[in-house]
């Protein structure tokens, strides 16, 4: 399948999953409306970057961490609220995000695929925990399983994908757009994920 249709189409679920996040809006609790918050990011993320790439502007990857940290504190805080977790947990969370942001502005060294890998570790790790309580048979309702359920997935192997991104370039051109074509989809199937489970909301 061609790379663009691939990118189309995560494009498209995004827009569909943010439209219908807002719509379904009032119908969610308020653990639930982090997934939303979410889309909001990501939808805002996904277009600054494009209207830059329209615009021409040729250095763009200060907005790399920014996404980084952004999507690592939306998801870490959706499941500290969905696991009841102390609000202290937002000290190390909010550090450990002001710090992937900050580090190559201060001289660090630190290589920002090695803070997208450990950043969906810790999502990983989350998600997974969540799917094990529900194995165990947790006594509160989770309406967005499946939803989690493809988190952990896309994650799981986004982590192998950043980190094999620095040999990219040694490998062809075709395995490189194969590799980052399964990230798109799997990204795909977590906004269906997600336009799947707030279609079928009700009052």
């Amino acid at each position: 399948m061609d790379i663009r249709i691939i990118i189309y189409l995560n494009n498209c679920l995004l827009l569909l999953s943010l439209l219908l996040g807002i719509i379904k809006f009032k119908l969610l609790s308020n653990k639930e409306k982090w997934y939303v918050y979410y889309i909001i990011f990501l939808f805002i993320i996904e277009g600054t970057n494009k209207l830059f790439i329209l615009f021409e502007m040729k250095n763009i990857s200060f907005l790399y961490p920014l996404y980084i940290a952004g999507e690592f504190f939306i998801l870490s805080f959706l499941y500290m609220k969905k696991h009841g977790l102390s609000g202290y947990w937002l000290i190390p969370l909010s550090m450990a995000a002001v710090f992937l942001i900050s580090a190559q502005y201060f001289g660090m060294t630190i290589d920002n695929d090695y803070a997208k890998v450990i950043s969906n570790m810790i999502i990983v790790c989350f998600a997974g925990y969540t799917l094990l309580q529900e194995i165990k048979g947790s006594e509160t309702v989770n309406r967005f399983l499946l939803v989690d359920a493809c988190i952990f997935f896309y994650y799981s192997v986004s982590v192998f994908t950043f980190i094999v991104q620095h040999q990219l370039a040694v490998i062809s051109q075709q395995n490189a757009t194969l590799i980052w074509g399964i990230n798109n989809l799997l990204s795909s199937v977590v906004y269906g994920a997600l336009i799947y489970k707030l279609l079928r909301l009700k009052k």
